[in-house]
């Protein structure tokens, strides 16, 4: 086996397969500014090297990803400044978003099969990377959702519509919800879930069972099931990652933002993901309204 280390990716060859695994666990691998380039990087790695057939994704540590680094993000500003001073520069956040999104769809439209190994958590940012990949497996008590629909997000690959079809992606981008592995699977959100003891071995079996066929013909049956949402999938992402930039900064948005710049992310998320804070007189619900 050989290896390559990034700063928050690694990368290993091991036989047919390349392994691909995220590598922040101190933060569950949340998302910084190097992370989704140095994954598109790997992903570039795998795709130029003729004795690759599969590529698995996975995560170090406690969880697959916890979406973006709020702790980066929402209560600092980063570098990108995911939250302008007013009046803000919609381009310059399109842009910043835009090529993450690209990143992460390098899963997508690399040739070969990317098989996706969720434990823990894979939610916001971090069900954005598991939802380009061709297959997803995850334990039966991992966690996958987009909880910043609540407040300061959308999701910008638009995954969830082209696996889920309109209605039940609108059940999970209305209430932003967290839903298990078990429940992904019975929703055909993802492939299947499995015990998370056999977590490990279900996916190996699955990525040699696929590494065993040519590359070509793997590429081909990929490119030709890809190409049936392909006519659509950019001009949705355009429109999510314009969205996802007015979200945050919408009133309700800045509210967010400086809630977790006072008194913490934490708090902040727990606000928005229990539903008992209005965002928009950025004060707490009646409880009538809870």
């Amino acid at each position: 086996m050989t290896s390559t280390s990034f700063r928050t990716v690694l990368y290993e060859k091991d036989g047919r397969l390349a392994r691909i695994t995220l590598n922040r666990p101190e933060v569950m691998n949340a998302i910084d500014d190097d992370l989704p380039g140095e994954l598109a990087a790997a992903v570039a790695m795998a795709e130029a090297d003729t004795g690759v057939h599969v590529i698995v994704l996975s995560g170090n540590g406690a969880a697959f990803c916890a979406g973006y680094d709020l702790a980066f993000y929402a209560e600092k500003n980063g570098t990108n400044n995911v939250t302008q001073e007013m009046p803000w520069d919609p381009i310059k956040d399109y842009k910043f978003m835009w090529s993450n999104t690209q990143n992460f769809m390098s899963l997508f439209r690399c040739m070969k099969p990317v098989l996706c190994k969720v434990h823990g958590f894979a939610v916001a940012g971090g069900s954005d990377i598991a939802l380009c990949c061709d297959m997803v497996v995850m334990g039966e008590s991992a966690k996958i959702g987009y909880m910043p629909v609540r407040v300061w997000g959308c999701p910008t690959t638009a995954m969830w519509v082209y696996r889920l079809g309109p209605e039940k992606a609108k059940r999970m981008m209305f209430t932003g919800d967290k839903i298990s592995g078990v429940e992904a699977a019975e929703m055909g959100l993802v492939l299947k879930a499995v015990p998370d003891d056999q977590l490990d071995d279900e996916v190996e079996a699955l990525a040699a069972r696929m590494a065993s066929v040519p590359i070509n013909q793997l590429a081909m049956q990929k490119m030709v099931i890809n190409q049936t949402i392909e006519a659509s999938i950019t001009s949705t992402q355009r429109l999510a990652t314009v969205f996802d930039g007015i979200t945050r900064h919408s009133p309700e948005g800045l509210n967010f933002k400086a809630q977790s710049e006072e008194k913490g992310w934490k708090e902040a998320v727990q606000n928005r993901d229990e539903g008992t804070w209005d965002w928009t007189t950025n004060q707490p619900l009646p409880k009538t309204n809870r």
